[in-house]
């Protein structure tokens, strides 16, 4: 499809509208790309027979689409529906003197919108190369490309970023200056990151086959 370029602050909608904690609000396009481009699992809500499903599932994205796929038996990815996709990244506890003021510092995104069914061959092979390079760059061109009955067996869905909302929050506890400051307690922020691993080879590997280049070099990386 014809890419279109996207305004670079957010829109406002009744969606969208930041009613709580509107000074963790962002409004800029790049904050929203960013988050995405951090992370590469979502969580995907739906209505399958009337009933609310939210659904864990990885993701790539263009500047104008985000792309989430699935098996052509799952309900959730029937396309042609409303949903909401929320990704979330925990960077640490606020800890605060009291209870009432502990929280997270985190950056979240949340898209809303009518998920479209790719069904173009073209569009369909990027959205999923798209996909696969998102969460392992490098992985498209190493692997073996999907076949067109793996492809038939798979569900794109593409939905667009232009009705998102994003919220970060970071710092330390909002009590520092309060008369809890007063009880002597420590308060603080404790710090959540993560990193990849050393990479564990498929125990039916033959010897000699060393470890890819665009994988070896994500070990001990921070991801997000």
């Amino acid at each position: 499809m014809t890419q279109e370029a996207l305004p670079a602050r957010l829109p406002v909608t009744d969606r969208t509208r930041h009613r709580r904690l509107r000074e963790q609000g962002r409004l800029e396009r790049a904050e929203l790309e960013a988050i995405l481009d951090a992370g590469f699992v979502c969580h995907l809500g739906v209505l399958v027979d009337g009933r609310p499903v939210v659904v864990p599932t990885v993701y790539g994205r263009d500047e104008r689409w985000l792309y989430l796929h699935g098996s052509v038996a799952s309900r959730s990815l029937g396309g042609d529906t409303p949903v909401c996709v929320t990704v979330t990244h925990v960077d640490g506890l606020v800890l605060a003197r009291s209870v009432f003021e502990h929280g997270v510092n985190y950056r979240s995104a949340m898209i809303h919108g009518d998920a479209r069914k790719v069904t173009d061959p073209d569009e369909k092979l990027e959205g999923l190369r798209r996909l696969t390079e998102h969460s392992a760059p490098g992985q498209w061109s190493y692997a073996r490309r999907p076949t067109r009955k793996e492809l038939a067996a798979t569900t794109l869905l593409a939905l667009s970023l232009e009705d998102a909302s994003v919220k970060v929050r970071t710092g330390a506890p909002d009590d520092g200056d309060g008369p809890d400051a007063a009880l002597g307690l420590w308060a603080g922020v404790l710090p959540l990151t993560q990193a990849w691993g050393a990479p564990a080879p498929d125990p039916a590997l033959p010897p000699g086959i060393a470890v890819p280049e665009h994988i070896a070099r994500r070990a001990g990386t921070r991801h997000g």
